[in-house]
């Protein structure tokens, strides 16, 4: 009943329900991950446990967190603490925790991310679904204010996503609240697929990954059904980290794939988006497969955190350029901004000039084109600038894979930047050996570009991380024989044409 009044609400004020509310049973799943691998330091007395939510809707994430914790262990003292924008999810959670026996005074109104309610302290339990692709552009001052000055003193530190969604901002504020004592805290949030692998190398994404990768927070990430959520019936994933990984994880992450129909059933009636579910049997194979750390290859597989990273190495080739002084090349050359400066008989000058003693043919050598260039100038009364020769080079020239390589002063190649392209070598590989396997056979003439380097580490490439599940869950469906698609095709025609007679009858 809770839940349908949430979205009957939400829809009549023209809000969407997944901004007050989420699924219990996605609750469930996260907080039974989260506190699956705490069993054993749960039970005893005198146990006090915190539980925070910076994007707390109507508080059901820390009320069934609170469950849990309790069905472990009954005396344990769960402390609640969350923060909530919207005003009226806010009344109806601070009005749960007061019914509930909690402070209501933990729970904040305002904006977790520009006015932190709750900032110095650390919690050992913390779980959110943030909004999904909303942006943070009318508060971003103080965001990159915070990033700039802080650094990896403040919250921020890590690297800004692109301003149109800020759910990395929620995760990276989590991460800011991690206590640094022998139990370390836990860290649940569910998110859509742009934190994975939206961003290449460098950009403030693929940076925050790399933070997180590198510390080797991440534990687990599993990926849900779709239409799960009442706004949404986009894939969203669980990530798991902690700062206090079993000895058996560190240093790797378990990928868990729970989006096919093994783990949920249709719901006999929608409710806005929402149109699945996850069963407790389904829920339960859930959390058995990451508490025993199942790499199946089919719905869970382990890698090292190394595995998804990689370095950008910019590949270069030669400039070949051919040179010819056609009448189509010279009338490009006429309409450049660089002979604008020209009186009209100086350009007609230059143009008749270039179109008189420049060959016609093919001339497939740079420095040959330019002596023929400096001499047929040399005849005519104009005294030609540095500009307008370089608008003379470039209308007249053209790529051509059989012309001379093109060399600067010292000699060196010059690399053709419409030939520049991004190799994507495995950060557990040496560069040198992946392109040695994968570039230099099929392009021999090209080099890397050895000055494109990773600002952090220095070395030849920016490194990158990305996470993709469709990479490495793919299950590749040959398609059908051509007869039997063809025998379709026949089948449609022949109902086509009955369809069309009946209209012309």
């Amino acid at each position: 009943m809770f839940e349908d009044l949430i979205r009957r609400f939400s829809e009549i004020s023209n809000e969407t329900a997944g901004e007050h509310f989420t699924p219990r049973e996605v609750i469930r799943l996260i907080v039974d991950l989260l506190t699956d691998p705490d069993a054993d330091a749960l039970s005893g007395s005198g146990i006090i446990r915190t539980v925070y939510d910076p994007a707390a809707g109507t508080g059901g994430m820390l009320a069934l967190t609170e469950e849990a914790i309790k069905r472990f262990n009954g005396r344990t003292r769960v402390e609640l603490y969350g923060q909530e924008l919207n005003g009226e999810s806010f009344g109806i959670c601070q009005s749960d925790m007061l019914v509930t026996g909690h402070d209501p005074a933990n729970i904040a109104f305002g904006n977790t991310l520009i006015d932190d309610a709750h900032a110095g302290k650390t919690f050992h339990y913390m779980l959110s679904n943030p909004p999904y692709g909303v942006d943070w552009k009318k508060y971003q001052d103080p965001i990159k204010k915070e990033h700039a000055a802080k650094g990896f003193d403040g919250r921020f530190g890590a690297g800004l996503p692109r301003v149109s969604d800020g759910q990395l901002l929620f995760l990276m504020h989590m991460i800011s609240k991690m206590r640094d004592d022998d139990l370390g805290s836990r860290i649940g949030i569910v998110m859509n697929g742009s934190p994975l692998f939206t961003g290449g190398a460098g950009s403030g994404e693929s940076e925050i990954r790399r933070w997180m990768l590198e510390n080797d927070w991440v534990e687990a990430i599993v990926a849900l059904p779709t239409d799960l959520f009442y706004n949404t019936g986009i894939q969203t994933y669980v990530w798991l980290l902690t700062n206090r990984k079993a000895r058996d994880r560190r240093g790797k992450v378990q990928l868990i794939d729970a989006s096919s129909a093994r783990f949920w059933k249709p719901m006999r009636k929608s409710l806005g988006s929402k149109r699945r579910e996850i069963p407790d049997g389904a829920r339960a194979e859930i959390v058995r497969i990451y508490h025993e750390r199942v790499d199946d290859g089919e719905v869970a597989k382990i890698f090292p955190t190394t595995a998804f990273g990689y370095r950008e190495i910019r590949v270069e080739r030669p400039l070949r350029l051919a040179f010819q002084a056609t009448p189509e090349r010279l009338a490009i050359l006429a309409n450049d901004r660089a002979l604008a400066r020209l009186s009209e008989t100086e350009r007609q000058t230059l143009l008749t000039t270039l179109a008189e003693r420049l060959p016609t043919e093919l001339v497939r050598n740079r420095d040959e084109f330019e002596r023929l260039l400096t001499k047929a100038l040399s005849n005519s009364w104009l005294k030609v600038g540095a500009p307008v020769k370089k608008a003379i080079v470039a209308a007249l020239s053209d790529r051509d894979d059989e012309a001379d390589i093109c060399r600067d002063a010292k000699g060196q190649p010059e690399p053709d930047p419409y030939l520049r392209d991004h190799e994507l070598a495995p950060l557990s590989e040496d560069w040198r050996a992946y392109v040695a396997r994968e570039v230099t056979p099929f392009v021999p003439d090209a080099w890397v570009d050895e000055s494109y380097r990773d600002e952090r580490d220095g070395e030849v490439g920016r490194v990158g991380y990305e996470i993709n599940f469709n990479r490495y869950f793919f299950k590749y469906v040959p398609p059908r024989p051509l007869g039997v698609i063809d025998q379709e095709l026949k089948q449609l025609e022949v109902e086509i044409a009955r369809l069309l007679s009946e209209v012309v009858a």
